[in-house]
């Protein structure tokens, strides 16, 4: 039986089309948090598990700075090659 959440985290998620299909996902604020899904909300859903088994690991071992911090976007970028 899953024990009931007592907050609700709010993280960026960047999600990228993979090129042999679906979409890969990491999220920035918590380091080698990633995952993948063959459509978007499978992915979406999938990083979500994803999030919370990190959590979950990370309070086991006293790391407990959950709260992503400033704001994350992203941009395209040219460059010349």
């Amino acid at each position: 039986m899953k024990k009931e959440a007592k907050n609700i985290l709010e993280y960026t998620a960047v999600f990228q089309k993979a090129p042999e299909g679906g979409y890969s996902v990491t999220v920035p604020a918590l380091p080698g948090c990633i995952s993948e899904g063959d459509t978007f909300e499978k992915a979406a859903s999938n990083i979500k598990e994803a999030i919370e088994l990190y959590l979950e690991v990370a309070s086991k071992n006293k790391k407990v700075n959950f709260i992503q911090t400033g704001e994350i976007f992203s941009a395209s970028v040219k460059v010349k090659v």
